[in-house]
């Protein structure tokens, strides 16, 4: 599997990099900030997907799917919008190549150039609010819940697997309410379904809160968020849901009509996630042996590697594990039967253990006449002898147990890792020396928010929901405050 991976001590960043390249989730492209997910890291994310889709469809939602090219004059038709999005916007100017007359290859046919530059969308608002017209006409349409699965291209100059690329997979969720109660319920649902998924499929523990009005997405009235924290002390928003207000509806002329028959524009709303799940999960639980996964999201779950010598040895173990992974199977648990004859069995297990498989059994000519497995736990690496008749049910409590045990491991960090300050001094110090989330008073302006961005790298993360009021200065200004709000350097 070759040399081992850079410590997260030694160089964080670095063991990142070679993790998501060495455990086989993805690598860098012949295309410029873009990425190619390889099958192992897209068998994770199709997880991710079928669990968040069963939830959207839980709550009412239903796909669609929209165009990948939006006209130019949609996108100023909402001004904060567009001046959210205008700088990492990819235009298409022309349709057509050609073969140059001096023989040199090709390029753009000058004659083709579109009446109207194409953007590759960056988000789907404008083209999805432009559809919405044609399908909203009265309150019997309304709500309207869509969600689309699809990428998006941003054009990052600064890139890094899964966390920013230009090019992302994502879903877009888009809906439309008669009221703006109905609107503002929906947003805060789905940071709700977010934060579900990313507790209890992730293994994740997050922080839902508010953005504050320049953390906002372009063109949002309310941002609400779910914020996780790292191993290495840094924030990554994991997930957000906007209540747009009437501002989409009013730029594309999105009306209804009431039940009493008068016109009224809908009210808005548009949530999210993407492949930066990807290098959440990665960051949050694995450790300096390589991934260490959720079984939840695992795409194997299990591992079987028999040690034998020679191909009649094998047989006979194979002939005793083979019904053991059909029973596992009919459990609904994904497993693996590693008889390959190309790879020792040391091998073997650094390769699962690198790609964060959570229970590794092992079979050999010993195990076979005492009637056990040995059952290796990739999160603790624990290692325990199980007879034969234990082993199915062994595997069904540790696939729970490993689940609440990585969880409970990220909380206990959080936990360790949300500091109190009440001066500008404390906070840089613990910024500097700690890292995690700060909570403290801030007085409540963008000067502020921006002076401390600008001095320290530190944004706040989040007004946290269940923030509750509590009477204080400014750490900066020294100015009245009257809840806490959470800082942190982020990804």
């Amino acid at each position: 599997m070759g040399k081992k991976l850079t410590k997260r001590s030694e160089d964080y960043s670095k063991w990142y990099n070679e993790l998501v390249v060495k455990a086989d989730l993805a690598e860098n492209s012949g295309v410029r900030g873009c990425m190619v997910i390889k099958p192992y890291g897209f068998a994770i994310w199709e997880k991710m997907q079928a669990g968040l889709d069963k939830m959207f469809k839980e709550t009412g939602h239903e796909n669609a799917y929209f165009p990948l090219f939006i006209p130019k004059s949609y996108l100023s038709k909402e001004a904060s919008h567009v001046e959210g999005f205008a700088k990492e916007c990819a235009v298409v100017t022309h349709y057509r190549l050609k073969n140059a007359e001096d023989g040199s290859g090709i390029i753009v046919d000058p004659e083709a150039k579109l009446e109207e530059e194409l953007i590759v969308r960056p988000t789907s608002e404008t083209i999805i609010w432009d559809t919405y017209r044609k399908w909203v006409q009265s309150y019997r349409d309304l709500p309207l819940l869509i969600n689309q699965w699809a990428n998006v291209v941003r054009w990052e100059m600064r890139t890094r697997l899964f966390l920013r690329t230009a090019e992302f997979l994502w879903q877009e969720g888009h809906t439309a309410h008669a009221t703006e109660k109905e609107a503002i319920a929906e947003a805060e649902q789905m940071m709700n379904v977010y934060a579900d998924f990313a507790q209890n499929h992730m293994a994740v523990p997050v922080i839902k809160g508010v953005k504050t009005e320049s953390e906002r997405f372009a063109g949002a009235v309310e941002t609400y968020c779910i914020e996780a924290l790292m191993q290495d002390g840094k924030a990554l928003q994991a997930g957000t849901s906007h209540f747009l207000g009437q501002n989409f509806a009013k730029a594309f002329d999105v009306k209804f009509a009431n039940k009493e028959g008068q016109k009224e524009y809908v009210w808005a709303t548009s949530w999210g996630v993407s492949t930066r799940l990807m290098g959440a999960l990665v960051m949050t639980h694995s450790d300096d042996n390589g991934l260490v996964l959720p079984p939840k999201l695992a795409p194997i779950q299990v591992v079987i590697v028999p040690i034998y010598k020679g191909l009649e040895q094998l047989e006979t173990i194979s002939e005793k594990v083979m019904p053991f992974v059909k029973e596992l199977r009919e459990k609904g648990i994904s497993v693996k039967y590693d008889d390959r004859d190309t790879q020792k069995p040391g091998f073997k297990f650094n390769e699962y253990e690198l790609k964060g498989v959570p229970i590794r059994l092992a079979i050999g000519k010993r195990d076979m006449e005492n009637g056990t497995f040995e059952v290796a736990r990739r999160d603790t690496l624990e290692k325990t002898t199980v007879p034969m008749d234990d082993v199915i049910s062994k595997i069904e409590f540790l696939l729970e147990d490993i689940q609440k045990n990585i969880y409970q491991k990220a909380l206990d960090y959080r936990k360790e890792h949300i500091t109190e300050v009440e001066t500008y001094d404390e906070f840089k110090k613990v910024l500097e020396e700690k890292g995690g989330f700060i909570s403290a008073h801030w007085d409540g302006t963008p000067e502020t928010e921006e002076l401390i961005k600008q001095e320290t790298k530190a944004t706040i993360r989040c007004i946290p929901l269940d923030s509750r009021d509590e009477e204080g200065k400014c750490i900066v200004t020294g100015k009245s405050s009257s809840k806490r709000v959470l800082f942190a350097k982020a990804y």
